[in-house]
């Protein structure tokens, strides 16, 4: 059993994991801020958040500058097809697809290299994607397919980030190093954007709530808690962040909880849990940012 300390971060983490997806939702929805402007606030003030935290743990700057370009790319497609698809997703949606879309493709890059499925793990691969098709299936309920679109390629973005992360010996210092460089490509993003930018006190607290506090303090605290827990209750708590999202959305942002929603999740979640806790050693999973495992 984990410890009171690694409790109390692992929680931390996912209820900051699952606040991502509100705190952008906030920003775009009330129209405080534009996708460009939130995207450039965010990548920006978690680099520097991340990089005084490395700092300050350990004063080298070769630590902060350990992060690759090519990672940084993967991390700012992640972060704008984030934004942009919450211009017209609710929360409890996007996160679902989100965190789908980067089971999918770590699941898929593993087949791909080589991986053997169990006959459990096929029968949840199939749950989860029969999960997916009710919840994209043409209908009232259903999400723009543009928007979804944008929310899947943001969790193939962020699988194929935390896939080159792999057996990184320093996590933090990694993350800090691929912010540093994804957040130029963001302020590349709002000056093309400048036409649309909108930003209100409010969309800016938001912004930087989501950089500071649920993009890098959150990844800190998880990457403190993640060496004390086991491969399977990695897993197992990381099936909560779309929960939490959905939970927040419908108290928080008066989003609606349809029987779609609640079929879908339970089908793609339910899916995912017979994949990745079926997975001998560390299971590939993600989260909001999720370990790079």
């Amino acid at each position: 059993m984990p410890g009171f300390r690694t409790t109390v971060l692992t929680v931390l983490a996912m209820l900051a994991f699952a606040a991502n997806s509100l705190l952008c939702r906030l920003a775009l929805q009330s129209h405080s801020m534009d996708a460009g402007s939130f995207t450039a606030v965010r990548l920006v003030s978690g680099a520097l958040v991340l990089a005084l935290v490395v700092r300050l743990r350990a004063p080298s700057a070769a630590a902060v500058g350990s992060g690759r370009w090519g990672s940084a790319a993967w991390l700012f497609v992640y972060a704008a097809a984030f934004s942009l698809a919450y211009l017209q997703l609710p929360a409890g949606v996007g996160a679902l697809l989100l965190f789908g879309a980067v089971q999918a493709t770590m699941v898929g890059v593993g087949l791909w290299r080589g991986e053997r499925l169990a006959l459990r793990q096929w029968a949840g691969l199939v749950l989860a994607l029969g999960g997916l098709v009710v919840l994209l299936r043409p209908g009232l309920s259903a999400p723009p397919w543009g928007a979804a679109g944008l929310m899947l390629l943001a969790g193939v973005a962020w699988g194929a980030y935390s896939l080159r992360g792999k057996g990184a010996k320093d996590p933090v210092g990694v993350t800090a190093g691929n912010f540093l460089l994804a957040a130029p490509l963001a302020l590349l993003m709002w000056g093309l954007m400048a036409g649309q930018a909108s930003v209100s006190a409010a969309g800016l607290a938001y912004a930087l709530c989501s950089g500071v506090l649920t993009s890098g303090l959150g990844y800190v605290a998880w990457y403190a808690a993640l060496p004390q827990l086991k491969a399977g209750t990695a897993a197992s708590v990381q099936l909560s962040v779309p929960l939490l999202a959905a939970t927040g959305a419908v108290s928080l942002l008066g989003e609606s909880w349809t029987l779609r929603l609640a079929l879908a999740g339970a089908a793609i979640l339910g899916g995912i849990a017979l994949v990745v806790l079926a997975r001998p050693g560390p299971p590939a999973v993600h989260v909001e940012p999720g370990r790079q495992s």
